[in-house]
């Protein structure tokens, strides 16, 4: 239905919850949407602005109260500008934020969307949505389960889904770019690295395997130092990538992708490679364990190194194999994370919301 959509999140960059956001407020006009961001910013924001959706320059401060009530404040100001029909609020702090930035009394519901959060977080955060959000909408079954053990009410559930985003060059240019010989089986990484991602463990399971092979980590973050010294006797045969814009490509030149984070809701790193037909190795966690049950991938459990390893040694080198799980993997995305599906949920769970503040 026609209707004015703000997205608040807290940065646009190249993590999960942005690219999910990027492809809502690109495709949002498809559905009647008129669409906007409120962020930190971030290379998402610059690509949207280009396309004509409206952005504002929105740093979601929760370290400090004062700094929570300036950000509520710039808010204040883009809802003032934008005058949304609905308020999306992706994860805790962007709800919060957007919580104190909404005038009261005024006919404007409050969505978020829970992507997930470490256990040790989930008391304080469904303290928080409880208190804030008009409607909580999780982002798979897992992620609802976590919500409804935690006390709230259960959150309806819309599960994450991939847009398209096809790869710029061929698989032997961008290899030929980061130094790869056609032949040597990569694994790629698509994670910030940050201390939930675990690549601890990941380095600890590469360095059992034999030299013949790449690890690509595409993200950035406060351990990357620590990181990159723990990576120092790998001899080159891991790559720090940074931040990349060019994840369609990286997936097209990788062989497999790998996710060994602790924590999870439903991984748009996950999804996007299972779009490309590239088969996973992932932790069990979240919504991963439902995503990978008709195929697409192995399954380990968190924090085991060993388990990490064997999964990467069972499909590094067998590209039949590889070929196999990634069929599978695209045939799931195809029936079960279309992007359709995902808007047509979104366009009438908000349009409900719309109508229950009437």
């Amino acid at each position: 239905m026609p209707m004015r959509v703000l997205h608040v999140i807290s940065e646009m960059g190249a993590g999960g919850a942005e690219t999910l956001v990027a492809g809502m407020a690109s495709h949002g006009g498809e559905y009647g949407w008129t669409s906007a961001v409120a962020s930190g910013g971030g290379f998402r924001a610059d690509a949207l602005a280009a396309e004509g959706v409206a952005t504002f320059p929105v740093p979601l401060a929760l370290r400090s109260r004062m700094g929570a009530l300036r950000s509520a404040w710039t808010l204040r100001g883009a809802v003032s500008r934008f005058r949304p029909d609905v308020v999306l609020a992706h994860n805790v702090g962007a709800s919060l934020i957007a919580r104190l930035a909404l005038v009261p009394g005024r006919r404007r519901p409050l969505v978020t969307v829970f992507h997930g959060v470490a256990d040790s977080d989930l008391p304080m955060a469904a303290r928080i949505l409880e208190r804030t959000s008009d409607l909580l909408l999780a982002v798979s079954p897992a992620s609802a389960a976590q919500l409804t053990e935690a006390g709230l009410s259960e959150p309806v559930v819309i599960r994450n889904a991939v847009f398209a985003r096809r790869a710029a060059f061929g698989r032997r240019e961008i290899r030929a770019s980061l130094g790869v010989p056609d032949g040597t089986p990569v694994a790629l990484c698509l994670a910030r690295l940050e201390p939930q991602k675990r690549h601890d463990v990941l380095l600890d399971a590469w360095s059992r395997l034999s030299a013949d092979a790449v690890l690509w980590l595409a993200g950035d973050g406060s351990l990357r130092e620590e990181l990159e010294s723990r990576g120092d006797n790998l001899a080159g045969r891991v790559r720090f990538l940074g931040t990349r814009k060019d994840i369609p490509d990286l997936i097209e030149a990788a062989d497999l992708t790998v996710l060994t984070s602790d924590w999870e809701g439903l991984p748009l790193a996950v999804l996007e490679s299972m779009a490309a037909a590239r088969p996973v190795i992932a932790t069990d966690v979240g919504g991963v364990g439902d995503l990978l049950s008709g195929g697409g991938g192995l399954l380990v459990p968190p924090g085991d190194p060993g388990a990490v390893a064997d999964a990467l040694a069972t499909l590094l080198h067998d590209p039949v194999a590889r070929a196999s799980v990634g069929a599978d993997g695209l045939r799931t995305i195809r029936h079960e994370y279309d992007p359709h599906t995902l808007m047509k949920a979104y366009d009438e769970v908000l349009g409900l919301a719309l109508e229950g503040k009437r």
